[in-house]
């Protein structure tokens, strides 16, 4: 076991900025319920057609059971670095690297996913033709980014403060134009509960794994608060919780608002690009409906660039922290104890990919190939993560009900199905698809031989495995334990033993 060193004044994150509700709306940010809907729906529709509705329920329960498993491991080990430590812990160091590299490619790619539609949406509020040019639409998204690049920098309250403001105001506009449109009904069908769990309707194990990739898109997000943990008060509750709360959240906003566009816009019409979610707010609200559900997508875009952010910026810290990455990611500034090398890396490299993203075509392409990209690579650290609690907890599985159901059965089985996704989608998916998540992934296989090589202590001594039995142990002895679990420099790994 490494020795428990507190990391208070020098240099470590900011601890206890967070509480109980900011866990919930950082969540649901994260998860980015109308950019998702705006930038994922055509591709589910594609997939399972008036059946979406069911592809997310099948995806939810699954996504749950992988909030659960994030929920328990965040209980025996309070790091940054979240799936990457939890997974290097419980199974190995070198998986544990996949696990956060996983992460890091994937939130690399998102930003130009989510910084190119937040340039389409904003300047769609004032000039259609802007809003098709994929130049303007980089400039508009890089300027985004750099500001929530700069909230990041300041700090996770100030962040917090900013998305209480853009993820309330985006629920609220969902909410309410998504119920409003349900008791309002459409023309274009009628309400059919085999909508909800239609499983023979995805022609086959493919189509229903192309179509469960792209609901697990829509969710990817909500394990922000785990990434935040160091900075949560009474984290080993309340980070899990916040991620639980925030899937069950969404997965309600996405029913609600799937099942209405499919009353109120037929399915000709969305695949001819028609924009649907102007379409249901006109229907709503005639006149203004159609602006104030961009602004929707506006805000929940922007948000979520800010929560893709700190999820990335905070894993490269842990990362670098451990010298599985350089040192220097491991660095926060003196002031706003935020990992400010890791944030400069990450805006200097999504510089860079806005640019040479420009060339591959429309705005649209570039974001069907990344939500494919990003599918494969979360599928990878979800399973890892849903492997590992049933690991760690292993020992005290079958001293309960409750725990052989959210330590044991439910996380397994959201592994095996984020496994599955991973390999049929693999099988299936164009080539451009599979070169950019599979390409990504396996550059990863470079700074792991580097950093195995140059004996840094997360591969050599990684310390004490986790196990809940021993943690239970330690509890019974001694009670709650009130010790920080910030983790230590120079390659410690965070316990809370």
């Amino acid at each position: 076991m490494s020795e428990f060193t507190p990391t208070e004044g020098r240099g470590g994150l900011k601890a206890d900025v967070l509480g109980t509700f900011d866990t919930i709306v950082m969540a649901i940010a994260g998860s980015a319920p109308a950019y998702s809907l705006a930038a994922s729906t055509v591709a589910l529709l594609a997939a399972a057609g008036l059946f979406s509705p069911a592809a997310l329920l099948w995806c939810a329960i699954p996504m749950l059971g992988i909030a659960w498993a994030f929920n328990y491991l965040g209980r025996l080990d309070v790091n940054a670095g979240a799936s990457y430590s939890w997974v290097g812990r419980a199974l190995h160091p070198a998986l544990g690297f996949a696990a956060g590299w996983s992460l890091v490619v994937s939130a690399l790619i998102f930003m130009v996913a989510g910084s190119l539609p937040a340039g389409q949406y904003t300047l769609s509020l004032f000039s259609a033709s802007l809003a098709g040019n994929t130049w303007a639409c980089v400039g508009v998204g890089a300027f985004v980014f750099l500001v929530m690049a700069l909230l990041v920098l300041l700090g996770a309250r100030i962040t917090a403060h900013a998305q209480w403001i853009m993820t309330g105001i985006e629920v609220l506009i969902l909410a309410g134009f998504g119920i409003a449109a349900l008791i309002h009904g459409g023309s274009a069908a009628h309400f059919q509960w085999s909508w909800l769990w239609g499983f023979g309707h995805f022609g086959g194990f493919s189509g229903f794994a192309g179509a469960a990739l792209v609901a697990a898109f829509y969710f990817w997000g909500w394990d922000v608060t785990a990434n935040l943990s160091e900075e949560t008060t009474d984290s080993k509750k309340n980070s899990g919780m916040g991620g639980l709360l925030g899937v069950a959240a969404v997965f309600a906003l996405f029913e609600i608002v799937t099942i209405a566009v499919n009353m109120m816009v037929s399915q000709k019409d969305i695949a001819g690009g028609a924009p649907f979610l102007n379409t249901l707010g006109e229907a709503v609200w005639p006149g203004a409906g159609g602006k104030i559900m961009v602004l929707a997508v506006v805000l929940s875009t922007v948000a979520t660039l800010e929560t893709t952010l700190i999820q990335i910026s905070r894993s490269l810290f842990a990362m670098g922290r451990d010298k599985t990455l350089p040192a220097v990611f491991g660095k926060t500034h003196a002031r706003w104890q935020t990992p400010y090398v890791a944030l400069g890396v990450i805006v200097v490299i999504s510089l860079g990919l806005f640019v040479a993203s420009s060339a591959l075509g429309s705005v649209t392409k570039i974001l069907g190939d990344a939500v494919a990209a990003i599918g494969l690579q979360i599928c990878v650290y979800y399973a890892l993560a849903g492997i590992a609690v049933v690991v760690a907890y292993r020992k005290v599985a079958f001293k309960s009900l409750r725990n052989l159901i959210f330590v044991a059965v439910w996380p397994g089985a959201g592994a095996v199905f984020m496994g599955f996704l991973f390999i049929e989608n693999c099988m299936n998916l164009p080539l451009t698809q599979i070169l950019i998540g599979l390409g990504a992934l396996a550059l990863g296989i470079v700074p792991l031989a580097i950093y195995w090589a140059k004996g840094s202590s997360f591969y050599t001594n990684p310390g004490a495995r986790l196990d809940a039995a021993l943690a239970d142990a330690v509890d019974a002895e001694f009670g709650s334990s009130s010790l920080k679990t910030t983790a230590p420099h120079g390659g410690g790994v965070a316990t809370d033993l």
